[in-house]
């Protein structure tokens, strides 16, 4: 999994004026890569409770989320595309975690994340 992460993602970044019109190749490549790296992140997560939690929340949230999909997201404009790739992303994380978690608090991997869904 961590070779995966590691060497198998890439998201390319291109500014957004090439982004602006959704049937470029640039966007229509940038999409596909984001979709595979939740896809990864989706199955990387599954293995909670069989592989250490540390292990699967430092390649899942820290590596994965914090690093690729994130930086993705907050580029994204705001609108029902960047509320899809959220809704996606939040569909993955065990509810387990969230548990003994007080209201109004998170995960300290998740506090970039939260803090755009609360803007």
């Amino acid at each position: 999994m961590k070779k995966s992460v590691e060497e198998d993602v890439f998201i390319p970044l291109y500014p957004k004026s090439t982004l602006e019109d959704k049937s470029s190749l640039c966007a229509k490549f940038q999409d596909r890569r984001f979709w595979s790296a939740v896809k990864l992140l989706s199955n990387v997560l599954l293995w909670d409770g069989i592989v250490q939690e540390d292990a699967v929340r430092d390649l899942g949230l820290s590596k994965l989320l914090n690093r690729y999909l994130l930086l993705n997201i907050l580029n994204t404009p705001p609108g029902l595309d960047n509320i899809e790739k959220c809704n996606k992303v939040v569909a993955c994380l065990p509810e387990r975690w969230f548990q003994d978690i007080k209201s109004g608090s998170t995960l300290p991997e998740l506090l970039n994340f939260c803090q755009h869904l609360l803007q």
